[in-house]
C-alpha cells in the first residue's frame, strides 16, 4: 500500500506527535523539531553545494542524528523519548566525536585572532548558514526545555554542532584556497 503525502489531518492547524497526541502547529514542541528539521535540510544543501568528501563524511552522521533528535523532540511520552535518545545514540561518546572533529579542524587551521565574516566559497557560506540555523534550533530547544522535559544532551549536542559547523566552514575555505575576511 502506498501512503499519500497529504492526509488532510492538519487542515485544522493541528499536527500529530510521534508516539501520540495532537498539538497546535505553532506549539513550542513543533517549533523546536521544525527548526531541527530545517537544520537537517540546510546541511543537505551544504553537502550538495560543493563536494568535499572529508567534510561531507562528517555531516552525514550528523544528519542522521538530527532525524533522531527531531523524533525525540516530537515525542511527548518520557519513556518513548528515552527510547529515541537510546536509538539515536546521542550520548557523551557522540558529543566526544563532535569535539574530536572540532579538534581535527583546529589542527588544520591557523588560530583565530579576529571575528570573521561568514562567506568565502559556496560550501563555506552554506555551512555558515547551517551554523546560524543550528543556533536558532538550540534556542528553540532551550525554550521547550523550560516547558517540558528535554534531555540535556540534546542542548549540548546542538551547542557542539554549531561550533563544529563554524570550524567546517573555515576548513572549507582553507581547502579551497579562499581566504577569510575579518571584521
Amino acid at each position: 500500500m502506498t501512503l499519500k503525502i497529504y492526509t488532510k489531518t492538519g487542515d485544522d492547524g493541528q499536527t500529530g506527535l510521534f508516539g501520540g497526541g495532537r498539538v497546535e502547529k505553532d506549539d513550542q514542541r513543533v517549533d523546536a523539531y521544525g527548526e531541527v528539521d530545517e537544520l537537517n535540510a540546510v546541511l543537505g544543501m551544504a553537502r550538495a553545494v560543493e563536494l568535499m568528501p572529508r567534510i561531507d563524511e562528517v555531516l552525514v552522521p550528523v544528519q542522521r542524528d538530527l532525524f533522531s533528535i527531531g523524533a525525540l523532540l516530537a515525542t511527548p511520552d518520557h519513556a518513548k523519548m528515552r527510547e529515541q535518545l537510546d536509538k539515536a545514540r546521542i550520548d557523551g561518546e557522540r558529543i566526544g566525536q563532535l569535539e574530536r572533529a572540532i579538534d581535527a579542524c583546529e589542527q588544520e587551521l591557523e588560530p583565530l585572532t579576529a571575528f570573521i565574516l561568514p562567506g568565502g566559497t559556496p560550501k563555506s557560506a552554506a555551512l555558515h548558514v547551517a551554523r546560524t540555523v543550528c543556533r536558532r534550533a538550540e534556542r528553540r530547544v532551550v525554550a521547550l526545555k523550560r516547558e517540558v522535559p528535554v534531555p540535556e544532551l540534546v542542548v549540548i549536542y546542538l551547542n557542539r554542532l554549531s561550533d563544529l559547523l563554524f570550524m567546517l566552514a573555515r576548513v572549507a575555505n582553507k581547502r579551497a584556497g579562499a581566504g577569510e575576511v575579518t571584521w
